[in-house]
């Protein structure tokens, strides 16, 4: 064992993902998570490439298949429900618009969660209150009170990091609204879902249904266009309300699915964004996932970032003998290029979904050999070195 401690702030994917890793390189790691226990639902998130090959380095590749959605693939449909096309979850050797492995995020953090549970100290319904690094560690205040000294801290804790601004700076900064906003929540399947996504689009408007695993259920979904956005992420009843004002109108399912937004118990709503940094390390002090490089949910591979940067982040730490300096940087010279790459795909997507006007550029050709050679880059282009590891390092280790 290093015996090096580190604290990770946020236990939705990329915490508890670094966390297993952490703790596999020899270092006793505590996740701190500001909700009183685990978040369930979500919307779906997929696993493609070379995230694939970290689940199964996790030894997790079993765990994740069974709790997956089992969606078979996506229809596009029309204002009378006739399929105009159709995408499937075996296209692309499943790496394609609907990926083989697609899970809800609720249900891939408890995977990861059951993983680390014993090995790794979790602290739910806290967070960091105070934080002040010197050249030899981290002095930490939790806001339940306690105080305690950390070698590294790593935040985790997704679009609108508390962390990030308490040592990046303001969101304002970093963050970067690609002009739509999307919404999410769960409702009674009532619309004959099985295994297949319902998509409907119509003037810059989306309305989707999917299926999840209690088929009792389904995900409904929501896009639409906002130039602006001002609404606090925290504000439900505001965002309901702008959520009908929004889809007012819209065809197809829509008045059916909207009738429901009161009964829901997970309703979410958000703008669609980037997080754009210089760097992703103050000192002491690093970022991963959504807090360091969100691609944002139209890129479709947030949760692959946060794994492979999971992977990665713990990996060139330990192989830098825990040096913060050498290690992020390490971390950040990896990633950069495989970020990029996926933030451009989650731009030209939102740009696809833009109202055209008379002076429009015209959209992203995304059956064209540039854009098939991004999507390469963003799936696969990025190394996984192997990292040596420290046996007996706890009950998350695994072969």
């Amino acid at each position: 064992m290093s015996g090096v401690k580190v604290l990770v702030a946020g236990a939705s994917i990329a915490g508890p993902a670094l966390a297993h890793w952490l703790r596999r390189r020899g270092a006793e790691v505590t996740v701190v998570e500001r909700a009183p226990e685990l978040r369930p639902g979500g919307q779906a998130v997929d696993a493609r490439g070379v995230a694939k090959d970290v689940i199964a380095r996790m030894g997790l590749d079993a765990a994740v298949r069974a709790a997956c959605t089992d969606t078979a693939g996506a229809h596009t449909v029309d204002a009378d429900g006739q399929v105009l096309e159709t995408f499937r979850a075996d296209d692309d050797g499943g790496d394609g618009f609907i990926a083989d492995i697609e899970i809800l995020r609720g249900d891939l953090s408890r995977v990861l969660y059951e993983d680390t549970r014993d090995g790794v100290e979790y602290l739910f319904g806290d967070r960091i209150a105070e934080l002040a690094q010197d050249t030899g560690g981290v002095d930490v205040v939790f806001a339940g009170g306690d105080r305690r000294r950390f070698d590294l801290v790593v935040g985790a804790d997704g679009l609108h990091s508390s962390l990030r601004s308490m040592v990046f700076g303001p969101h304002e900064q970093f963050l970067r609204h690609l002009g739509h906003v999307l919404a999410f929540y769960s409702v009674p399947n009532e619309f004959g879902l099985d295994r297949w996504l319902l998509e409907y689009q119509e003037s810059g408007r989306t309305a989707l249904l999917r299926p999840i695993q209690d088929a009792t259920r389904a995900m409904a979904m929501f896009y639409f266009a906002a130039p602006d956005f001002d609404v606090d992420y925290r504000d439900v009843a505001a965002q309901k309300v702008l959520l009908r004002e929004r889809m007012a109108g819209l065809g197809w399912r829509t008045p059916e699915i909207l009738a429901h937004l009161d009964d829901t118990p997970d309703f979410y709503l958000d703008q669609v964004a980037q997080v754009v940094m210089d760097r992703w390390s103050n000192g002491r002090v690093g970022l991963l996932g959504d807090a360091a490089f969100s691609s944002s949910p139209m890129s479709g591979q947030g949760t692959g970032l946060a794994l492979v940067g999971a992977y990665l982040l713990a990996g060139d730490l330990a192989e830098a003998g825990w040096d913060a300096d050498a290690g992020f940087a390490r971390y950040e010279a990896r990633m950069r290029s495989f970020v990029e790459a996926n933030q451009e795909i989650g731009r030209l997507n939102a740009r696809s979904r833009d109202v055209p006007g008379p002076d429009a550029e015209p959209g992203p050709d995304f059956a064209s050999e540039e854009f098939m050679e991004l999507v390469g880059r963003a799936i696969n282009g990025v190394e996984l070195p192997d990292y040596a590891e420290v046996e007996d390092s706890g009950p998350s280790a695994k072969p």
